[in-house]
């Protein structure tokens, strides 16, 4: 079973109490359209993932299996060490380039696109890391890591970076030193001009450390999260694209094929010719798009729907034949991106909101089973009923408030 069905609850439960905890506290830590944000964008990822999930794994075994030049056994515990901090090396070299390379900051700054630094942010992947980031960890098959090895630490690494992505925790002493915590990980997603492309260790910060690319978190200087050009949207499809389009873009702007390349290439903006500038806390503008209370409630129920729905794809998506496979991808994609402009205000997604949450409780009851899934009854007509409701609610909601991002 994907290891992710299993974590999920985890996630789900550990957000509920930091969101909670904030609270209590008094900070503004989440906002609500911006945590579901990156909700969304972590369920997309999970679904693009086990529809790429042969081009990273496969590429990888290929290069394993035929061009490897040592070969290690997968039942040593020094092999399993050595091959979680040689894939910790590689990841580190992956994410930087992944900020100091236009392409590869196309996929990576969805990541760093939220304002606020939560554990939901946590889950704000990209869909389009594959595309290159696989090159990066060929190292470890020609050096003979079997790829059960790999997978399994690649989501150590991966797992282990979910909770240094908090406010809650401060300062932890030597631990600081060594490991990536969440002071070293917050220095990493701040705007503040000694933050940029700074700590991009997983699991060891050592690296940044040796490699010169290390900042301690200030005291005297809180840090503002998010990216210098804002994603100013809460649309996942738009969060993976829109730099790349910015690239596009821009190769249609310059002249000559070395700024061409150098626009897909060189740093992140170099094309322009412009240092990047100061950033001045003060003056940064959170994007809060007006939607109103009970739009947000709806559009928390309906994830909560989604998040069962993700675990079963998840779980089933081995077993499926291609035709459901992509048919349920596409519900829970579709579904992302009806929320999303929901909570963006868009007038033209209302109804069609209404006729999507109306459809999938009505395909859920009327239907046999559930993409396999055979509910029993009281499930089904209580998941109709509720559906019914929210919808109704939300009808209300559209009666009686305007609403328009801001």
């Amino acid at each position: 079973m994907n290891p992710i069905v299993l974590a999920i609850p985890v996630f789900m439960l550990t957000i509920v109490l930091e969101a909670w905890i904030a609270h209590r506290r008094g900070l503004a830590v989440y906002d609500t359209a911006d945590a579901l944000t990156s909700l969304h964008l972590g369920i997309v990822s999970q679904v693009i993932g086990v529809l790429v999930k042969l081009v990273m794994l496969g590429t990888y075994t290929a290069v394993y299996q035929h061009w490897r030049f040592f070969t290690l056994p997968d039942n040593s515990l020094w092999v399993w060490l050595g091959a979680l901090v040689a894939y910790d090396f590689c990841y580190y070299w992956a994410h930087r380039m992944g900020h100091e390379v236009s392409v590869l900051w196309a996929a990576h700054e969805v990541h760093h696109s939220s304002e606020y630094y939560n554990l939901a942010t946590a889950l704000r992947q990209t869909s389009s890391g594959w595309l290159l980031g696989w090159v990066f960890y060929l190292p470890l098959a020609l050096a003979g890591v079997p790829p059960l090895v790999m997978a399994v630490v690649a989501m150590i690494d991966l797992l282990y970076q979910y909770w240094v992505h908090t406010e809650l925790v401060g300062r932890l002493g030597w631990l600081d030193r060594v490991f990536v915590t969440p002071s070293n990980h917050r220095v990493h997603h701040g705007q503040n001009d000694y933050c940029i492309d700074r700590n991009y260790g997983g699991i060891f910060i050592l690296f940044d450390r040796l490699f010169g690319t290390f900042a301690d978190e200030r005291d005297d200087e809180r840090i503002t999260y998010g990216v210098r050009t804002p994603l100013r949207s809460l649309n996942p499809a738009w969060a993976n694209l829109h730099y790349y389009a910015a690239l596009w873009q821009a190769t249609g702007q310059v002249q000559g094929w070395r700024k061409k390349l150098q626009v897909w290439f060189g740093a992140p903006g170099a094309w322009t010719g412009q240092p990047l500038g100061h950033f001045e806390p003060a003056s940064f503008q959170y994007y809060r798009p007006a939607t109103p209370p009970g739009a947000q409630l709806y559009a928390m129920f309906q994830f909560a729907l989604l998040v069962p729905c993700i675990s079963h794809f998840l779980a089933l998506a081995p077993t499926l034949a291609a035709a459901p496979l992509l048919a349920y991808a596409a519900f829970i994609i579709g579904s992302t991106l009806s929320l999303s402009a929901l909570l963006e205000g868009r007038p033209w997604i209302k109804r069609l909101e209404q006729t999507r949450a109306l459809g999938a409780a009505l395909a859920f009851t009327l239907l046999p089973d559930w993409f396999g899934y055979a509910a029993p009854l009281i499930i089904k007509l209580a998941t109709l009923i509720a559906m019914v409701i929210a919808v109704s609610c939300l009808e209300k909601i559209i009666k009686t408030t305007q609403w328009r991002p801001t």
